[in-house]
């Protein structure tokens, strides 16, 4: 009889016969609750999917205290009090046309809907990055007789806007090469993004009348999302990982809430000798509103709730029995791992989320906020200054040009709000010895701080200048004053070399 050929290795590894070498690979009963796929970050995050948890997450943001303020911190620490620029020319700030930016964005000029400036659009499209997953800016080109000082206006929209039915590719000439749309967003054939299918009014709107989508061009629009894997094109909700620890909190403080109403509703019943008399609450012969038929237990006013300082009569014979419902201790305990879970899954420090400072030190404290800092300047530098202010600033360089304005070598210098110092007392000295031992420059600690350099600086040299007018030294002029508080001594002339 011939040999059976051995089943060749790579097939038994493919099929999964051996043991996997790595725990997580594993096809057992302790992994049976893993829903594993190999979908791309599109596949995974269709429109039913955003749909469910946008609608979701917006819930938990109008009823649940703990998703209103994670929202409100994250957005409010990415925005703050906004992003402010500069506009230089060649590396030289441009007065002029930073003048122009200023009468544009720093008033609401710069919104179509004519209420917020640009610092205020800022923090809309923060919020619905975080709520709802992604915001769209789109630019609204106007007429030079609109007299604006930028003839272009800026519009913030939800992610909802994108139209997913547009989806798949697109109808193309015999021969030629298609494009193709994910979820509204549409690509030329190499790939690259060529506009947006954006909903005439948001599919929610109770305006009607203008249904279907019209496509618009990916110059004339920003779509502002956090990326958390390659190739993805729609952003999810950022509290996509905590939705359901939140619902189960949230259940189990009405839960709680539930047991202590009960518990502190003590109730009297009241029993006599007499099996004729009357028991409150039910009609009696007599009675004004006695229709004859009150006699019948089974129409009697039934106490189908309870209160504190209730008493119900019965007649003799007739009991309540109260249940006893099963004590759920440790609310404390399990309320701050809960809510601990929940500010890792939305990246905050835990006493931000809960208000909760009453075992924080300052060490811990300080610790918390450097690693959530950091967090911070991550979707600021790397998500929303290149995505929301990058757009920004291309559409004011096309309306300086449509306005017969040279362009050339001009750009903006964002940067993001303040940062409060925890410690002034430790950090401010810190600063001060980066700057003199070469570590840091003025300009670095300037934005730091959330300011402008050239402005900063620009507004020493004013006080320096008016204080040697007016005769003035104080002990903040280190030109005059040494650290210590002593008077600064110049070095004498050297005759020798004619200095």
């Amino acid at each position: 009889m011939p040999a059976v050929p051995a089943e060749p290795a790579a097939k038994r590894i493919l099929m999964g016969r051996p043991r996997a070498q790595y725990d997580g690979a594993t096809e057992g009963q302790r992994a049976a609750g893993w829903r594993r796929s190999m979908k791309d970050a599109n596949g995974e995050l269709t429109p039913r999917a955003q749909r469910l948890l946008r609608s979701t997450a917006r819930d938990l943001v109008r009823n649940n205290p703990f998703a209103a303020r994670g929202l409100a911190s994250i957005a409010g620490n990415i925005v703050g009090t906004g992003i402010t620029f500069q506009v230089y020319r060649n590396g030289v700030v441009d007065d002029r046309l930073n003048a122009i930016a200023r009468a544009h964005f720093d008033t609401t000029a710069c919104d179509a809907a004519g209420r917020h400036d640009l610092y205020g659009l800022q923090l809309q499209a923060a919020r619905a990055i975080v709520e709802g997953g992604g915001a769209i800016l789109r630019r609204r080109w106007r007429r030079v007789t609109d007299r604006l000082p930028v003839p272009f206006q800026l519009q913030v929209l939800e992610a909802d806007y994108i139209d997913p039915m547009r989806h798949g590719p697109m109808a193309s000439a015999p021969g030629a090469v298609a494009g193709y749309s994910v979820y509204g967003v549409q690509f030329s054939p190499i790939g690259k993004r060529e506009g947006y299918w954006l909903h005439n009014a948001h599919p929610g709107s109770l305006v009607t009348g203008r249904m279907g989508s019209t496509f618009v061009s990916a110059a004339d629009v920003a779509h502002i999302f956090r990326a958390d894997r390659p190739e993805q094109e729609h952003g999810a909700t950022w509290f996509a990982s905590v939705i359901v620890r939140m619902k189960d909190f949230a259940d189990f403080e009405d839960a709680e809430l539930t047991r202590q109403k009960i518990a502190s509703a003590f109730v009297g019943v009241v029993t006599g000798n007499d099996p004729e008399a009357r028991v409150p609450g039910i009609a009696s012969p007599g009675d004004e509103d006695y229709d004859g038929v009150g006699a019948d237990s089974s129409e009697r006013e039934q106490l189908d709730y309870i209160e504190p300082g209730t008493f119900q009569y019965a007649r003799d014979g007739e009991s309540v029995t109260f249940s006893t419902p099963p004590k759920a201790d440790g609310y404390p305990d399990y309320s701050k791992v809960s809510i601990r879970a929940i500010s890792v899954g939305l990246g905050l420090p835990y006493e931000e989320l809960s208000g909760d400072l009453s075992n924080v030190s300052f060490i811990s404290g300080r610790l918390g906020r450097l690693s959530f800092r950091r967090d911070i300047a991550t979707w600021q530098w790397l998500m929303f200054i290149p995505q929301f202010c990058g757009s920004v600033e291309r559409w004011f360089l096309d309306g300086l040009e449509a306005l017969g304005e040279d362009v050339a070598g001009v750009r903006m210098e964002w940067t993001p709000p303040p940062v409060e110092m925890l410690d002034p007392s430790q950090e401010v000295p810190a600063i001060r010895d980066a700057i003199r031992a070469g570590l840091s420059t003025i300009s670095a600690e300037a934005r730091k701080r959330g300011e402008d350099p050239d402005k900063f600086l620009s507004e020493w040299a004013a006080d320096a200048q008016r204080l040697d007018a007016l005769g003035l030294t104080f002990d903040s002029d280190p030109r005059k004053v040494t650290s210590v508080g002593n008077a600064v001594t110049l070095p004498k002339p050297d005759n020798a070399k004619g200095k």
